[in-house]
């Protein structure tokens, strides 16, 4: 196994438990608090951490075979969203963190099956004027992050709700 993947499935897994767990302390009523700017309620936040994992796997493992991310653009992103957060609006606490613990498991799996080659790859993503990047960026930028990004957004609206550090 890769040391930098494995490392960079460890952040992953330490992220989406840092996510999970904080989501853990809310009660349902607080799952349900629109987070600023974003619009979404945390428990609808936390259930689209989960379900984008395999979407945001697929590009990275797309670069690491050595072919372009073609056709997706942030409109899209924004588009598949909405719809998501139309969807799963009455998403539960429980829902939402059995998934999201269910399919970082799966992402960091699929991350630890990358070797440092896949992860030196790099080919144009259209996401980003398909300027060509790394396996390794995709993942860092995308599904690594993805949790630590959303849980200070979520911390930084309760701050002054509920006073959290």
């Amino acid at each position: 196994m890769s040391q930098r993947a494995n490392a960079l499935a460890e952040r992953l897994e330490r992220g989406a438990k840092a996510l999970a767990d904080f989501a853990d302390t809310l009660t349902e009523i607080e799952c349900q608090i629109r987070v600023p700017r974003d619009g979404r309620a945390i428990g609808v936040i936390v259930h689209h951490v989960a379900s984008v994992y395999s979407w945001q796997i697929r590009l990275a493992q797309t670069i690491a075979d050595r072919k372009p991310v073609l056709g997706v653009t942030w409109d899209d992103v924004h588009k598949t969203n909405a719809e998501h957060a139309k969807k799963y609006g009455s998403v539960t606490k429980e829902e939402a963190i059995d998934l999201l613990r269910r399919n970082s498991t799966a992402a960091a799996a699929a991350i630890r099956a990358l070797d440092d080659e896949d992860l030196d790859e790099a080919a144009p993503v259209s996401l980003n004027s398909s300027d060509p990047l790394t396996c390794q960026f995709i993942l860092e930028d995308h599904a690594v992050r993805h949790s630590y990004h959303h849980l200070a957004l979520i911390r930084a609206a309760l701050r002054p709700l509920l006073r959290v550090a």
